[in-house]
Parts: structure tokens; sequence; C-alpha cells
């Protein structure tokens, strides 16, 4: 139904910044990043309420990455700053229709979402 394309990957190194987007086809009021290591499991990284503009961290992303949007165009963006060789990963945004608390306290859970993104690799290196 809803469509989603990440796009702003890339190689940085460590210390650098990257500004991933999420696009969406339609508006959809839940929103989560994830990130995926070769052998490690899909993590979460942020969530966001586009209504009312809600938003939680990953401890290990707390502090360096920032989720922001533009509600008028349907876009999601992950501000990533200060990067650690440990960000490098295959990071994909997805979404699903929740109220503000059962977005923020749910969206951790990989299965609660409807629809994925395609992805985008952050490659970080020394």
């Amino acid at each position: 139904q809803v469509q989603l394309v990440e796009s702003g990957g890339g190689s940085v190194q460590a210390g650098g910044s990257l500004r991933l987007s999420c696009v969406a086809s339609g508006y959809i009021n839940c929103m989560g990043w994830f990130r995926q290591a070769p052998g490690k499991q899909r993590e979460g990284v942020a969530i966001m309420h586009t209504g009312g503009g809600d938003t939680r961290y990953a401890d290990s992303v707390q502090g360096r990455f920032t989720v922001s949007q533009d509600y008028a165009k349907n876009t999601v963006y992950l501000q990533m700053n200060s990067l650690k060789d440990e960000d490098t990963a295959m990071y994909y945004c997805a979404a699903f229709d929740a109220s503000p608390w059962v977005c923020v306290t749910s969206g951790w859970d990989v299965y609660r979402y409807n629809t994925w993104g395609q992805g985008t690799q952050v490659t970080v290196s020394s």
C-alpha cells in the first residue's frame, strides 16, 4: 500500500556525518529506522510518530543520531553524527499505522511494520 525509498548512505570516516532520507508514497504515522550488519540481527535505531513528533532512540545512538521529518513531503530523515565503526550496517526505514504510545513502545518490534524500504548501506572506517 505504502512504499518507502531510502537514500543517503555511503562511506565515511569515523567521526563524520551522513543524513539518510526515507520518502513514503503516502502518509503513515509511525516510522522506524533499523539497521543490520552482516551476521547480526536487525536492530532498531530510532522511532518517530510523524503525527505528533514523538521520538525514541536506541542507547547505542542516543545523542549522535536525530530523526526529523518534512511532514508535507512524507519524508523522514535520520541525521547521523559522530559516526563510529560499529555504525556500519545496512539501514532500513519501515512504517506502520499506530497511536503515538503504541508507536514508540512497540515500534522496536520488526514484526509490527507493514512496509520496509530497500535499504541503504552505511560504511564507517577509521
